[in-house]
């Protein structure tokens, strides 16, 4: 058996499964690729093998820490009475995301080197106050300490509020960037999850589910093009059944897509 490594060789094992080289499979090559893309767009969705979690890490600029402060403003106008307006002040606090991230997690406690950003952490205090002598500290007591400081800083601080729409590609991070945040200095980490890029990733079009889920929207395609010709005879009296190809297609499409939400997709736990 051939295995798929390519987007073209994943085509052509698609359509091989659906009679390809013994029949005519009447769908042209644009609409394959468009079925190709929207199996791919699903798999990434939905299927826990499509995306990957992700640690990335970004340097603040100067730049960034300008327009994390400035606002835009916005204007809202009356519907009735035009001339009642109303101006906005809307935050330019974000930080442009890689298209590959489909959803952002969480944006770990700032904690660089920004104005303040180390004198009031909790875990600062246990190391100024606590851990001045090793040798008559306790690790176990300072592990159990470590194990709840999450929870005790979350309390004291807060955490950070962040915004993220994957059609955006912005991650909107509402903190005081005057304070927060050194420009060439400090270090933003966010957890993420990332699709995989088929091209890189050759092993995404040998999946199982892939290729079942793209040859069902191909045949689906190939049915609603011959419903076109329904009830035309072709020669010997052979007669075209788009719509009984279609039913099928659409049932093979649904029965992929019911077992991959089954699963438990990662990116439904994420921001955004």
């Amino acid at each position: 058996m051939a295995i798929p490594t390519t987007k073209a060789t994943f085509k052509s094992y698609c359509l091989r499964a659906l009679g390809d080289g013994v029949i005519d499979i009447n769908v042209s090559d644009d609409q394959i690729d468009d079925r190709v893309d929207e199996a791919l767009q699903y798999f990434c969705n939905y299927h826990y093998d499509g995306v990957e979690k992700m640690y990335l890490k970004h340097l603040v600029t100067e730049a960034e820490v300008a327009r994390g402060i400035a606002n835009v403003t916005t204007t809202g106008t009356d519907t009735v009475d035009s001339s009642i307006t109303a101006n906005w002040l809307e935050g330019s606090n974000y930080i442009p995301i890689p298209s590959s991230v489909y959803s952002v997690v969480q944006v770990f406690p700032l904690t660089g080197t920004g104005t303040g950003a180390n004198m009031f952490d909790a875990r600062y205090q246990l190391h100024l106050n606590d851990l001045y002598d090793l040798t008559s500290t306790s690790v176990i007591h300072y592990e159990m300490m470590m194990n709840n400081l999450d929870f005790l800083q979350h309390i004291l601080v807060g955490e950070t509020p962040i915004r993220f729409n994957h059609n955006q590609n912005r991650l909107y991070i509402d903190a005081d960037w005057s304070n927060d945040f050194v420009g060439g200095q400090d270090y933003i980490v966010i957890e993420c999850y990332r699709k995989l890029d088929p091209d890189v990733y050759i092993e995404v079009y040998d999946d199982i589910h892939l290729k079942r889920y793209a040859t069902a929207l191909i045949k689906k395609q190939w049915g609603a093009n011959l419903s076109k010709f329904s009830g035309v005879a072709m020669l010997g009296g052979v007669t075209m059944n788009g719509e009984t190809i279609y039913s099928q297609g659409l049932e093979e499409q649904k029965e992929v897509e019911n077992y991959m939400l089954t699963l438990e997709p990662p990116i439904m736990f994420g921001m955004g």
